[in-house]
């Protein structure tokens, strides 16, 4: 019995998780540098996941309103994990079309973005997912931070293969780093 309840919970949130995908999706920015990618404020979502934020709210707040505030926390991070995932993605296509390049430096340029893009979407995927448990389950506990990490790693990635791409033309994939 508890298996099968266990499996329609998580039904109903991966259905949740790929109708917010689907909608944000058709929502999508644009940046004049690098079309498909949207800004992230790296600064804020740090703040979002920082454990010791939520130590300091869960000791300011009731327990009912500290929930609340959680999971609307819980919320603009998945927001902004998508939004790192987005722009993983258009990354991958980048970093694969310069893969061609004729010069070495480039062409590795292009593999450590791709590596490193790939890497955050799976990380952006499996975050989602905690982060969604987190919200129906407050209690769980949600990590993002690899993926701020790994967005900072990548954001190197992205301004180096500009660089060398381009020098005239800086490139950035985040608005505060």
């Amino acid at each position: 019995m508890t298996l099968a309840i266990f499996l329609v919970v998580f039904a109903v949130i991966t259905l949740f998780v790929i109708l917010r995908v689907t909608v944000s999706r058709s929502l999508r920015h644009r940046n004049a540098n690098l079309p498909g990618i949207e800004p992230l404020d790296v600064e804020a979502f740090r703040n979002l996941v920082n454990p010791l934020e939520n130590e300091y709210l869960h000791r300011r707040l009731s327990s009912a309103e500290f929930r609340r505030v959680q999971r609307e926390r819980l919320r603009a991070a998945a927001a902004y994990v998508r939004v790192a995932g987005r722009n993983a993605t258009v990354l991958v296509a980048i970093g694969q079309a310069a893969l061609a390049a004729g010069d070495d430096k480039t062409a590795e340029a292009a593999r450590q973005l791709v590596d490193n893009a790939l890497l955050l979407r799976r990380n952006t995927s499996f975050a989602l997912l905690r982060i969604n448990l987190a919200i129906a389950w407050p209690s769980l506990g949600s990590s993002a931070a690899p993926v701020v990490l790994g967005y900072e790693r990548l954001n190197g990635c992205a301004m180096l293969l500009g660089r060398l791409q381009n020098p005239a033309v800086p490139v950035r994939i985040s608005s505060a780093s």
